[in-house]
């Protein structure tokens, strides 16, 4: 089957089981199409000590997000990751109702009308939106 025919309904969630496959086989590295959302995300779960590095790299005018989920002598980072909104099913919440995970040793993603950000930044702007993702 050819790889450039396939084509997600949902890539955010296609980039959070490469990630999950990519743990559980101890793989340190995962490559996947590119998509400034799916850069911010990795982005942000970067900054939050989840994962390792993000870079960016083109081969035959195609982009691609290459995500270092650990180096090869440690564990990973992420115990899980969940897609929260999806197509079928999209889940918002106010300021204040914007969730905490593991009693603040996790992360939500959310989309606000200022950009992709963590659940605690989005309650520090006192911002509501789509919530994306949880990690832990």
């Amino acid at each position: 089957m050819n790889k450039t025919n396939l084509v997600s309904t949902d890539p955010i969630a296609d980039m959070f089981s490469r990630i999950r496959n990519a743990i559980a086989v101890n793989k340190p590295q995962v490559s996947l199409p590119h998509s400034n959302v799916k850069e911010t995300i990795a982005r942000i779960l970067a900054d939050n000590g989840f994962i390792s590095h993000v870079g960016v790299t083109e081969e035959e005018d195609r982009k691609f997000l290459v995500i270092t989920i650990n180096s090869e002598d440690e564990s990973a980072k992420i115990t899980e990751i969940n897609r929260l909104s999806r197509p079928g099913r999209r889940m918002y919440v106010k300021s204040p109702a914007v969730p905490t995970v593991k009693r603040g040793r996790g992360l939500v993603v959310i989309s606000t009308s200022h950009g992709i950000m963590t659940g605690r930044e989005a309650v520090d702007k006192n911002l509501g939106g789509e919530l994306i993702c949880e990690v832990y």
